[in-house]
């Protein structure tokens, strides 16, 4: 098989630099031109993930001056990049006032602010026993540091135990090339290496390794909290952990190419609802590494192309569902981002050489694949592949009977200036509606249960393709009955409801919707 790494796209040109062994193209790099312009998954969605792309870059050996950094900045919202090197630690660490900020002693407290990077530099950064709190902030970046040995019972306590944890509306956070650790479970006293709880939405764990740990992370702090979601986990390494790697409640949660090591009690763990696209992993040497654990009440997951290299199954019962030994789908989930898969067969060896802090921020330029393709259905073919975000595909002509939209009512989340709601159900392609921004919803709705199974969505003339990818809702459950790309004739289940909503999740250009038709066939 050919393995090829590339490195994040860099404002500056960085020496390009050889490497024979196991058939890498490295490129060598300061940690100090670090950028986010190789931002993936999830925290691309909601209008990106910049961190502190356009503004000042401050330099921090000690925790006081990275919390000064924040302090200093003329707005919370103004954008700062903080470049971070040495040891982190409780005895350099302390609170700092100002209005741009709210900080604490003994953690990195990013709390109620935005446009923020922190990345490690030079010969490294270590936050050691020191965690990273995000809360009730946006647009937020972490890359290339190590943080060890967080707890929250003994001495010294951080961050509730988290090496890094987001809780309150948090959104729009990458996390990459970072290396969390701690020394043992609970008992120890230390807690998840990665926690997102109580409103965390858009965040992506890229390129890092989490190991030595009772608890690799969560999504949602109990099964009331099902608030968080549309999360993205790819090219990380999981060593020697107990389990929740991760543990999801609620939400959508896309888990690709991860490498997973001696998981010793149950892995991705699927509850309260969550739904998660688990697909290109290579699990070795573990136990009951994915399926719903210790609840009743169930998770789901889609699954193709994982390769389980020595794992061991329990037997279901009760609380404890476990997917395999042959885990099959038991939902579809839709992905709204572009994205290249590794073959599972060489996701070890290509996370061993990107994974984790001072790697160089290298990353797989995705055309591994193995050398001989599983015969399979769920494994990809020879080449790498983009998948779409859809589960249907559109039916290919105009559905029979009348335009159940005609005469009927109409809204959506915006629109427009000199668009119309109504101008989806006139009749007519010369008047259209558009939302406010690149994305948003459009609305059919009746006074009665109406039975719907088709829909055909017009692009007014001059915006035909600017539709990229789409959800059908069931406006009355918020159930998706499709989901797919591009514009045109939908069909799905038929479905007695009073309102259908088009939710545009992703676009070329400005959408221009002229009509929205429904159908009962």
């Amino acid at each position: 098989m050919r393995r090829t790494l590339a490195r994040r796209p860099l404002a500056a040109v960085a020496t390009v630099a050889m490497a024979a062994a196991f058939g890498v193209t490295a490129v060598s790099m300061s940690a100090a031109q670090a950028a986010t312009g190789g931002v993936s998954g999830f925290a691309t969605q909601n209008g990106g993930t910049t961190g502190g792309a356009g503004g000042a870059t401050v330099t921090a050996t000690t925790g006081t001056a990275i919390h000064a950094a924040l302090c200093n900045r003329a707005s919370a919202s103004t954008p700062i990049t903080i470049q971070v090197q040495g040891t982190i630690n409780h005895g350099n660490t302390a609170k700092v006032s100002g209005n741009s900020c709210s900080t604490a002693a003994g953690v990195i407290e990013l709390k109620q602010i935005s446009n923020v990077t922190i990345v490690g530099v030079g010969s490294g950064a270590t936050f050691d026993q020191l965690g990273i709190h995000i809360r009730d902030s946006s647009n937020i970046v972490i890359q290339n540091v190590t943080v060890k040995n967080v707890k929250k019972s003994g001495s010294p306590t951080s961050n509730g135990g988290d090496a890094i944890g987001m809780e309150g509306t948090v959104r729009n956070v990458w996390v990459d090339h970072v290396t969390l650790e701690a020394s043992g479970g609970e008992s120890e006293g230390y807690d998840g290496l990665f926690d997102l709880k109580n409103d965390v939405e858009y965040v992506t764990l890229s390129y890092s390794i989490l190991r030595n740990s009772g608890r690799g992370g969560l999504i949602g702090s109990s099964e009331d909290d099902r608030g968080s979601g549309y999360i993205t986990f790819h090219h990380n390494r999981y060593d020697n952990i107990d389990s929740r790697t991760p543990l999801l409640r609620g939400g959508v949660a896309h888990i690709y190419n991860n490498s997973y090591n001696r998981i010793h009690e149950s892995g991705i763990n699927s509850r309260a609802g969550a739904r998660a696209k688990v697909e290109n992993n290579y699990f070795k040497d573990s136990k009951d590494v994915l399926g719903t654990f210790y609840t009743d009440q169930a998770g789901t997951w889609q699954v193709a192309g994982n390769i389980f290299d020595n794992v061991t199954w329990s037997s279901r019962s009760g609380d404890n569902q476990p997917a395999g030994p042959n885990p099959t789908s038991t939902t579809t989930v839709s992905i709204p981002y572009a994205y290249t898969l590794d073959g599972a067969s060489c996701v070890p060896a290509i996370v061993a050489q990107t994974a984790g802090a001072n790697t160089g921020l290298r990353v797989s330029d995705g055309s591994c694949t193995p050398t001989t393709p599983d015969p399979t259905p769920t494994t990809p073919g020879p080449t790498p592949t983009t998948p779409g975000p859809t589960p249907t595909t559109p039916a290919p002509t105009a559905p029979s009977g009348t335009n159940l939209s005609i005469g009927a009512g109409a809204d959506g989340s915006s629109k427009a200036s000199g668009t119309s709601y109504g101008n989806v159900k006139d009749g007519s392609t010369s008047t259209y509606w558009s939302p406010s921004g690149s994305t948003g919803s459009i609305s059919i709705k009746w006074g009665s249960a109406t039975t719907v199974s088709s829909i055909n969505i017009r692009e007014a003339s001059g915006a035909v393709g600017n539709v990229r990818t789409w959800r059908v809702l069931n406006a009355d459950t918020g159930a998706v009955l499709a989901s797919g790309t591009g514009a045109g004739v939908i069909g799905f289940a038929s479905t007695s409801l009073k309102k259908i909503t088009f939710e545009i999740t992703g676009a070329n250009g400005t959408p221009r919707i002229a009509e929205f038709e429904t159908y009962a066939r």
